[in-house]
């Protein structure tokens, strides 16, 4: 397992804010991950880095990182399933799937996340999420260290919601998913153009983290910032996307508490007018 010292958190989260751990390891293996949680030290958990917001300049503590590393997969042709580590990026799998002619994983084609991280979040779009395809789940239960399976009907998935978000002392080592046979140029189409589509109303020329709230029944988030005025709002170097308002963007060196103090004061307007408590899809650090 590779440890690095005084670790520079900048290019790990996709805000790109400058941020520090005091040390970061990266394991390769399941052992590896066993033998960290063994140590019982307070930690940090950190996947792709796409749906956080750092709060710190520097963080006094371990970060565990599955970012370029335990990432293995296997293409099981007879039964048209992919079996890859939970470190493993979702744009990285979906292009496999691809290469193998399997259909399931388009949507998921330039939505940033680790494997890991779009299971915990249930992540999709337009209609699909991870647990159409997902046949189950092998992780690492923190309570007995002991490593378990589990399938999706057991998983209770809700929109933006599962199982694991509601138990974080389970830790996703490995994946399971099943696609369907299908012509690779259908397939690539698909994918080019859920991109294209994703680049014409997401702003993708500043560092962001994708969707900041969670859509809220009967609303739509880019509607209420619009009909609020709040779009090009700025606090610090961060402020909403003119392109997307449900989006949140690092214009100009912003800190993580410039993106939070945005956030509580989004909030608190949208509770004013629409009486809407918007719920953060982004985990603070």
């Amino acid at each position: 397992m590779k440890v690095l010292t005084d670790f520079d958190l900048t290019n790990y989260n996709s805000y790109r804010i400058k941020a520090k751990c005091k040390r970061a390891y990266f394991p390769e293996t399941e052992e590896d991950v066993i033998s960290f949680y063994k140590k019982e030290e307070p930690f940090v958990l950190l996947g792709s880095g796409h749906n956080v917001i750092l709060s710190k300049d520097y963080y006094d503590t371990n970060f565990l990182v599955f970012n370029g590393n335990f990432q293995d997969s296997i293409v099981n042709s007879s039964t048209d399933e992919i079996v890859a580590e939970s470190g493993i990026t979702m744009l990285n799998l979906s292009e496999l799937a691809l290469e193998n002619g399997l259909s399931g994983l388009e949507i998921f084609y330039d939505i940033p996340s680790s494997l890991g991280g779009a299971v915990v979040m249930n992540a999709g779009a337009s209609g699909e999420e991870i647990k159409d395809v997902l046949v189950k789940v092998r992780y690492l239960d923190l309570d007995d260290m002991i490593i378990k399976e589990i399938y999706k009907e057991d998983m209770g998935f809700e929109y933006r919601n599962s199982f694991f978000q509601r138990n974080t002392n389970k830790v996703i080592l490995k994946v399971w998913l099943k696609l369907q046979l299908m012509e690779k140029s259908i397939i690539k189409e698909k994918m080019e153009t859920i991109k294209e589509q994703r680049w014409a109303k997401q702003p993708k020329d500043y560092p962001n983290a994708g969707s900041v709230f969670k859509r809220p029944k009967g609303y739509y988030v880019g509607a209420i910032m619009d009909e609020l005025g709040l779009k090009g709002f700025a606090i610090g170097g961060a402020k909403i996307s003119e392109k997307h308002g449900g989006f949140i963007i690092n214009y100009n060196a912003a800190k993580g508490q410039d993106i939070i103090d945005i956030i509580v004061e989004v909030k608190k307007r949208v509770m004013e007018r629409f009486n809407v408590d918007l719920e953060i899809e982004q985990r603070i650090i």
